[in-house]
Parts: structure tokens; sequence; C-alpha cells
């Protein structure tokens, strides 16, 4: 059958189809992904949501020093609300918070292309994400020096900050949270022993804004807009007990008070809004930042800390984890000292990676709630420079963060990126379809035909794209989108999504082309290859067929297959992308490397260490490529040898890939080692864990940067260590290393398929497992060898022990 007959030639759509596109984007997502926008009050709970002291010790991380206001990525703590975000020194004398909001973005559509049929990509252009605005709480008297007993603390089950320390034998303490309900950061200072607070609040703008004060509000403000339109603003206020607090020039100050309360809020008026031109002109960001702060200061610091805990603590409980004891000289160690002692004596710490993978999920629910997703460092930054402009990459970076949501209990989190790609897809298209075939692209379709859309390595908010284009980066944004479905077996979103599966599934119906293979017989035949690609990021720029496209899109088809089996939508052309998929070449094994080959090459064109691993998507995190006996064994002895080839040595979101595929292969000790060498403190820059757990990227010797994906993606491979799943079928414990085998449990885990797992093991075999239904009806669940065949009505548990 000719496939080209089966839809009409011209696929591009009219003007009028390009608005009702983006109109039906824009309604689609604004329930999902709101402005920043006025809100009723939230329900305060009746009762107390607070942990009990010995329940909170169990998720925190503490240490015995501050940060500084110069190294506020290694050093500061972060608090967020899924859409503000900000950094705390928890310096007692001077508290320095750096604040961010996740659509304060410069740049815009940057759809004209260079002479080389490329995007521009920088900060004006493609633009970037930038600092909102730092607070300043100045306290004389409470120097570092003239302190005793100092600890700062970070609750990850509360999200929650904590400073104590003495001042002439008085206990002072400070609170730092940020709040969804109430969408505001509130600080709070308390005593007991007879003290008092006296200092000054000072908000500041990062792009030379003027801040104002207002006496009788007793608030800062300041407001501003970029070159691009967009609008922003920020606010703050203060209340005191026992003393007095008053606008003094541009900022707040505060005397003699028992206790003190600061309420900051802010925003933009981005709007996830093709239609709008991704504004929202009725919204006055600084005018709502006041309104805000000054109704979260009406409340107690109680009601707000309850309120702002009710709501995020169930999502934190949705997974628990056990990895096993720590020593009692382990638990002694602050936070900082762990990480040290566990790289410098090499012994197992497993409460200490326990904790780093719910830092992860702390990081996931404080970056991802109604706003925009999580791009290279999420909304945390400590200046308007980030490196990549702080953008998407949708080459491994922003599909790795998303990996953990499901995973890991946090399925409504992965809301923030299905909702982004939605609103981006009028804009995608149509660039796509205007520019992708310029005659000086050197990815453009062969074939000289067009439909669906593409997107580049990098992409910003606002529909734009820059560096180069990507094209097999659509085929891999959709199958994050496709995984949700599978985890939750939710209808209503898989239709939402599927406008973007039906046109990544168009654009490579006109993009692949047709060559001839030779097989081990000497038998000639046709397969469909890509077309001129990049084995993302290394390798000749101009080979068709690269593994990396050809997995991605292999599993793409099979996936917009089963959607529009569950949605009965578009079966017969369903059945034409079916037969383009089993027209595929699938990668052989080079017989000149023995590795899985990346390119339609039995050499090795590219670097043998490099950070990516494109070749492997089929093993992670495709599942074409099993060891479970239903994939050819030479695919996977490549395959293996592709992976130990690459090494064990690379920056942390590589790390954090490495070790997913090896639990896939499941090789234990390799997959621990590499999350062990993610919790290497980082030093002058280099590879490895901050102070603060967050992830280090060396970019030149002496000079590292914040990457958040491997502080969600080594949380998604210690979760796969521990549960592998897909469709159908759920392994128990395929990759737990010695280091955790003792005793331990896991609780919560998403399966694909709709089932959640709880599991608890010793002595490295399952004793107990009880599988959920969110929807998932039938499964096989293995583990020790042994497997059984599962079936559950939506709601419905099944335990079994001693597996």
């Amino acid at each position: 059958m000719d496939h080209r007959n089966t839809e009409p030639r011209d696929l591009r759509p009219s003007r009028r189809g390009f608005l009702a596109l983006a109109a039906a984007a824009g309604a689609a997502t604004t329930l999902g992904l709101p402005t920043f926008a006025a809100a009723a009050a939230p329900r305060r709970p009746t009762e107390s949501p607070m942990l009990a002291a010995g329940e909170a010790t169990r998720n925190q991380l503490w240490w015995q020093a501050p940060g500084s206001p110069n190294s506020m990525i290694e050093q500061g703590l972060p608090v967020g609300n899924g859409r503000l975000g900000a950094l705390a020194s928890n310096d007692p004398a001077s508290e320095h918070l750096t604040i961010s909001d996740a659509t304060l973005w410069t740049g815009g559509p940057n759809d004209t292309l260079q002479d080389d049929g490329q995007f521009p990509y920088g900060r004006d252009d493609f633009g970037s994400l930038t600092l909102l605005a730092t607070l300043t709480v100045d306290i004389p008297g409470h120097d570092l020096g003239a302190v005793d007993n100092y600890r700062r603390t970070l609750d990850l089950a509360q999200a929650l900050v904590s400073t104590t320390y003495d001042v002439d034998g008085v206990n002072y303490r400070r609170q730092i949270f940020a709040s969804r309900p109430d969408d505001v950061i509130v600080l709070h200072f308390s005593q007991q022993g007879g003290g008092s607070y006296t200092g000054t609040i000072s908000l500041a703008g990062t792009h030379g804004e003027s801040t104002t004060a207002d006496s009788a509000g007793r608030h800062a403000s300041f407001g501003a807009s970029f070159a691009n339109g967009l609008r922003y603003g920020a606010a703050v206020t203060a209340r005191g007990s026992g003393g007095k607090v008053a606008v003094t020039g541009t900022s707040i100050s505060f005397t003699g008070c028992r206790e003190l309360t600061v309420v900051l809020s802010g925003g933009t008026n981005y709007a996830p809004d093709p239609a709008t031109g991704f504004r929202d002109p009725s919204v006055d960001p600084e005018r709502l930042a006041r309104s805000k702060v000054l109704a979260a200061a009406r409340e107690s610091v109680r009601d707000l800390l309850h309120t702002h805990v009710a709501d995020f603590r169930p999502l934190f409980e949705q997974l628990g984890i056990n990895l096993g004891s720590s020593s009692a000289t382990q638990r002694e160690l602050d936070t900082w000292e762990r990480v040290q002692a566990r790289w410098r004596d090499n012994v197992p710490d497993p409460e200490l990676e326990a904790a780093y993978l719910q830092f992860g999920r702390y990081l996931m629910i404080s970056g991802s709630r109604g706003s925009l997703p999580i791009g290279l460092q999420g909304p945390w930054l400590d200046g308007n420079d980030p490196d990549w402009m702080g953008d998407y990459h949708t080459d491994v970076n922003i599909q790795m963060n998303y990996w953990l949501a499901d995973r890991a209990g946090l399925a409504d989190c992965f809301d923030a990126f299905a909702d982004y790609c939605l609103a981006q897809l009028p804009a995608w298209t149509d660039v796509t379809q205007r520019l992708f075939n310029n005659p000086t692209n050197r990815f453009r379709n062969s074939s000289g035909r067009i439909a669906g859309w593409a997107v580049a390595f990098s992409t910003n908010p606002y529909g734009g794209s820059g560096w180069w284009w990507h094209p097999s980066g659509n085929a891999w944004l959709c199958q994050n989108l496709f995984e949700h479905y599978e985890y939750t077996q939710d209808r209503a979103y898989l239709a939402k999504v599927y406008p973007l599966l039906k046109g990544a599934v168009q654009f490579w119906e006109t993009r692949l082309v047709t060559t001839t293979v030779t097989d081990a017989s000497g038998a000639a035949r046709e397969v469909l290859v890509a077309d001129s690609d990049w084995s993302a990021e290394h390798g000749p720029q101009d080979t068709k067929g690269n593994t990396y496209s050809q997995e991605l899109v292999w599993n793409l088809f099979q996936n917009y297959r089963a959607a529009t089996q569950v949605l009965g939508r578009d079966t017969g052309y369903a059945e034409t992308v079916d037969g383009l998929r089993q027209r595929l070449y699938l990668p052989e094994v080079s017989p000149t490397t023995g590795w899985l080959q990346e390119w339609m090459s039995p050499d090795n064109l590219g670097e043998t260490t490099h950070r990516h691993l494109s070749p492997l998507i089929g093993l992670f995190p495709g599942d074409r490529i099993r060891p479970d006996g239903s994939t050819p064994q030479e695919i996977v002895t490549g395959a293996t040898a592709l992976l130990a080839a690459r090494g064990m040595n690379s920056f942390g979101w590589a790390n954090a890939w490495r070790s997913l595929c090896w639990a896939r292969l499941k090789n234990a000790e390799k997959a621990y080692q590499l999350i062990v060498n993610n919790l290497r403190p980082s030093t002058n820059g280099s590879n490895g864990t901050a102070m603060n757990l967050f992830d280090i990227y060396e970019t030149n010797p002496g000079r590292g940067i914040f990457q958040i994906d491997a502080n969600l993606g080594t949380p998604a491979a210690i979760i796969e260590m521990l549960v592998y799943s897909r469709p159908g079928h759920v392994e128990l414990l395929p990759a737990l290393p010695a280091a955790w085998a003792g005793t331990g449990s896991v609780t919560g885990v998403g399966v694909r398929g709709g089932f959640v797992a709880d599991v608890s093991w010793r002595n490295g075999k399952v004793t107990k497992a009880t599988l959920t239904s969110v929807g998932g009806r039938s499964t096989t669940l293995a583990a020790g060898g042994a497997a059984r065949q599962i079936n559950l009505r939506p709601g419905e548990s099944v335990t079994l022990r001693n597996l």
C-alpha cells in the first residue's frame, strides 16, 4: 500500500486551522497550567497536619553552617510552591533569598532562521529563564561569630526550612516555606528566652527595577516589563508582635519584635495560550503580588504553615523508602559530612541514599505544580545567566526530569510537562511546516513533504526553538507523554495528548526514506530509515538510519497504535502506521566493535565514552531490548558491550541514565556504583553533589553549574532497581544491590499498566508484596525467578508473601 495516500497530501494547517488549534490548546491547558492569578482564600485545616518531632526527623537533612550569598547554588536550601522557587542562605545576621518564577523568561517565538537553516540561540532572541528578585532580612547583632549551637534543617516531608541558634542565652528560630495554596513564600522569626528582633527587610529586583514602599500598607514592591512585553512584579510585607514594623525609605524596618512574619509573592502575566501571545493582558503582576502578600499576612503564621503542610504532605507521603539502617556514627554527621564520608570511606549509607531519593521527590513537588515544567535548573537560580538559558533540552534532559514522577507516586506533577507540550503545539506545528524544509536546513526532509510538528534541541515557553533542529525530539517527548497514560490508565488524559502523538506520527510519515540493506544470508531487502540526523550529541551530523531515531520512531508508532485502540480513533490510519513500523530498520551488532551499532555502520563514528546513550534508547527508556529472552541474545550482548564501553564516570545526568540501563540489564552492582558516583562530593565545581545536594555539572575545570536532571534521574534509577514494569509485566527487585539487600521496603511505586506496588524484602528476597490497581486489570508479577498472573478490578489489591 502507498501510505502517502491514506491522508491528504497537504497536511499543513491553514491560518484559520492554526488559530483553531491554538484556541483548542489554550482551552485544554487552562485548568492544568494557570497563570499567576487571583484566587479565593484557601481552605484552612481544622486539625494540625504537622508531623510529631520523632516522625519528622526521618526525612530531615541538616547542616552546621549557613550558606553564603556568593554560593547559593551550592549552599542555599531550596523551597518552592511549584511556580515560585527560592534558595535560602539561613545566615543568622543576614537571611538572603534568591527568588525565581518559572515563567520569567526573556525572548520570544524565535521563528526566524539563520543562514544555516537553524535557529538563533541567545538570551534576547531565544530567551532565558531569569531571576525575579532577592530578599534580604538583616538582623544586626546576630553575626555568625556571636551565635552558638547553629543548625539549619530541610524537612523534606513538610517542605520546611528551619534555622536555630543561640545568642546571649536566647534561642532564636526561623522557618521558611513556599505555600502553594496561598501562593506566597513565608519567613517566620521567633525566639524563646526573652529576646527580640530588630533589623530591616529589603526587596530588590534583578533587572534594574526600582522598589517602592507604602508606609500605610507596610509593604514594598516593584513592577516592570521585558522588551518582549512580559510584565512581572513582586511584593513583600511584614507583621511583628511586641514591637514595631514600619516602612523606611524603600525597605521595611522592624524594632523590638518578639516574633516577625515576612510574606513575599511575585509573578508574571505569562499565560499558556498561544492565541494571546502567551500573555494575559489583564494581569498586573505587581498589584497582584501586593494583594497576595497582604491577604496572607492577615492570617496567623500557624494557619499559613498548616495550610502549606496539609497541601504538601499527602503528595510527599505517596512513596516511602527504606533501604536499610545506617550506623550511629553516620547518623551523627550532618548531611554534608555524610556525603563526604560516604565517598571517602566507601561504606554504604543506606539512609543517606534513601534521603537522596526523597530529596529528588521534594524538588519535583516543589518545582512542578501549576506552572511550567522543570527545565535544566527548575525554579532555582542565583542570577540571570543560567547556562543553556535554563531551557528545556529535548534530547534527554526534560525527559529525564519526568521519568521520576509516575514511578515515585507523583503523577500529578507530570501535568506541568504535558500541559506545556499542549500549549506549545500550535506554534511548534506552524513553525515546523513553514521552516523545517528550508533548503539550508541540513536535517530537512529529502522527500520535500512535511506534516505534523517538530522541535529543536532547546525549547522555550513561547513556542520558540533554539540551537539546532532535533527531528527525533518529538518522538521522545511523546514517549514520556504516552508512558504517563500507561501508569495512570487515564483515558481523558490520553485523549488530551492525542493531538501531540498524531502530529508526531504525521511528521515521521513524511520523513522516513527507503533504503536497501543486506542481511546475514546475503539477501537484500528494503527498509525505512530516518532521514539525515545526528546521534545526539556526537558523531557525524548527516547520517541516515541512526539507532537513536530508529528506536524512538519504532516506539512512537507502537504507542500511537495503542492510543488509537484505547480511544477508538483513526484505527485505519493506525494500521498504516503500524505497517511502517514493521518496515523500520532496527539496529544490528557491529562485527568490528561487538557493540550495538549507533549508526548504520560497523565503525564507531563518535566518542567511545560520550555522555549520551543515544543508541541505547531501546534499552531505556524504551524496553524493546530486554534481557528476558524475548530479544535476540546478540542484541542484548551488543547493547551491554556498548554500555560498558561508555564507562562509569560521567556527568550526573549521564551517570543516572547509565544506572537506569544497568538496572534494566539486572546488573545491580554497576547500577548501584553509578548512584554512589553521583553522591561524590563536588569540590571546586567538579561533577558530583554539592553541600545542599544539588547536582553539579562541571563545565570547565574549576567551574561547575547546577543541573537538576541528575537530582531527578538518579532517584528514578533507585526505583528502577527495586521495581521494573511494562504493561502486562512487573518484576520485583530486579537489580537489588548487596548494600540494600539485608532488609528494606518501598511503598507507592507506580507500575506501568495501571498499578501501584509495595515491596518488602529480607536477605535479598521478597517477603511481602502488595499490588493495587489504579485502573489496570491484569499483569504478570515476577520475583525470585517465579511469575504469577494477577487479575484485579480497579481499586482492588492483592498481597503475596515470601516470593
